[in-house]
């Protein structure tokens, strides 16, 4: 890297070239300079909105999609990730003044008896990179635990998470429940975790098994299309 480029400054950037040197920091896990960068565009006039979409969210498009190919791995994903919370720490209590619109919302969080939540936090943060709203319940989460945060959060997709093989069957008991209260058709449920696969998240009554964060975000993000679309044609 020649010394000309170690010296970008990021505020004598205009706006195109400021959007793309911050998709590349992104994809760098620069967590300061997308700070940096948030900020120049805020100032610059920017909605908050548009500096999710087109700077944070359209950066972490490329991540995600570059993980699913198998370019990018865990670690780099991250502190991508990573970098993307630092924008995003400075955008949230400006969208919620604004009232900006939200692709959907998603609880989450891993089952009663498993402790593991790598997969889990990827997922969060990948599904905050592409503009959900995510609560995120932790690990070992009892059925309660999860039927509280539904009601409290009102969310649009629940997700749950195990990567042991002995806490997987406890994704059924919380599906379960939910039928057994008429609350299963008010959410899409996602499932995922290294020991499932997609004949288990069918045989549980998932709406979707996720092999990774990726494919969470995709998943998702086909619902939130297909519910809106149902809202505009009912």
């Amino acid at each position: 890297m020649s010394d000309q480029e170690d010296d970008i400054i990021l505020s004598e950037l205009d706006n195109e070239e400021l959007v793309q040197q911050m998709f590349d920091d992104l994809y760098d896990g620069l967590k300061e300079e997308i700070e940096e960068g948030v900020n120049i565009l805020l100032e610059r006039g920017w909605q908050p909105y548009q500096v999710l979409t087109e700077a944070l969210v359209g950066g972490m498009t490329i991540v995600g999609k570059d993980f699913r190919d198998g370019i990018l791995f865990v670690p780099e994903v991250l502190l991508a990730a990573n970098a993307m919370k630092g924008g995003m720490a400075i955008l949230k209590p400006l969208l919620a003044e604004t009232g900006a619109p939200r692709v959907g919302t998603m609880v989450i969080g891993t089952v009663k008896g498993d402790i593991h939540d790598i997969g889990k936090n990827l997922v969060s943060m990948m599904m905050e990179g592409a503009g959900f709203e995510v609560v995120d319940l932790g690990i070992n989460n009892p059925v309660e635990k999860y039927l509280e945060a539904l009601e409290t959060e009102a969310p649009d997709i629940l997700g749950m998470s195990a990567l042991l093989t002995t806490t997987m069957p406890y994704m059924k008991v919380v599906i379960d429940t939910m039928i057994e209260q008429g609350k299963r058709d008010d959410y899409v449920v996602l499932v995922g975790g290294a020991p499932l696969n997609e004949e288990f998240g069918k045989a549980i009554g998932a709406d979707a098994y996720c092999r990774d964060a990726a494919v969470a975000v995709e998943t998702a993000k086909d619902f939130m299309a297909r519910k809106h679309n149902k809202l505009a044609a009912g």
